[in-house]
């Protein structure tokens, strides 16, 4: 038991979104809001289907922008926790919505892109993380022209796909080797590398928490468990 803590890492999923009126990632039979993740969350999708895939996340964008979906009561304590703790609080979230900012949460990792942000795959030339990203409020299609490198077609949503690397694994990775308690919040527990946070956290001596709805894959990884909406 800690007796101390001054550093925290907590992990948000779909759950915590999901409160806010947002679909979760996977839905019965695997699907993701009526789409194979094969259709519209790969490299390969987007090289066959560009239309479909940039109207899939059209759609997405276009829920943001819905009056009705608002940050929750989640949302809004963690991001007060971060403005209250006298210790260090990072925020790592595998959602692309912009919840966690709109509640005021400012020590965040998107690990997985964000929805409203575009980058231009010409250019990116493979590193997607460090390349240019552009805000994106409004629909995306494949005859729009790079403003650097004045090409069609290369615009895509700053989404990790499967197959990609999540964003910012290196300080991640730092943030649990160090904190003293890790939390995930509305996690699957069966997305990876996501999944393998907690033993990461609990090897390097850290307490760990989680809190969802139903039990995780990963479960059993925590210390203890809290099962009830975020």
């Amino acid at each position: 038991m800690i007796t101390k803590i001054s550093s925290l890492v907590i992990l948000t999923g779909a759950g915590i979104s999901a409160e806010s009126g947002l679909e979760t990632f996977r839905g019965a039979g695997g699907l993701w809001c009526g789409h194979r993740v094969e259709d519209v969350a790969t490299p390969e999708a987007f090289a066959r289907n560009p239309q479909m895939v940039h109207d899939f996340y059209n759609m997405r964008r276009a829920g943001l922008r819905d009056p009705k979906i608002q940050p929750n009561a989640a949302h809004q304590a963690l991001a007060r926790l971060e403005r209250e703790w006298d210790g260090d609080v990072l925020i790592v979230t595998q959602n692309i919505d912009d919840l966690h900012e709109r509640a005021g949460t400012r020590n965040l990792i998107h690990m997985h892109g964000e929805v409203l942000k575009m980058f231009c795959a010409f250019c990116a030339n493979g590193d997607h993380e460090s390349t240019d990203k552009y805000s994106i409020l409004h629909d995306l299609g494949p005859e729009h022209v790079c403003v650097s490198c004045n090409r069609a077609g290369g615009m895509r949503p700053d989404i990790v796909w499967f197959g990609e690397m999540p964003y910012a694994m290196n300080r991640i990775e730092r943030a649990l080797m160090n904190c003293d308690l890790f939390i995930a919040i509305g996690t699957s527990g069966n997305v990876y590398p996501a999944a393998g946070f907690v033993q990461m956290a609990r090897y390097a001596g850290a307490e760990s928490y989680e809190y969802n709805l139903d039990p995780a894959l990963n479960s059993n990884a925590f210390d203890k468990s809290f099962h009830g909406p975020a």
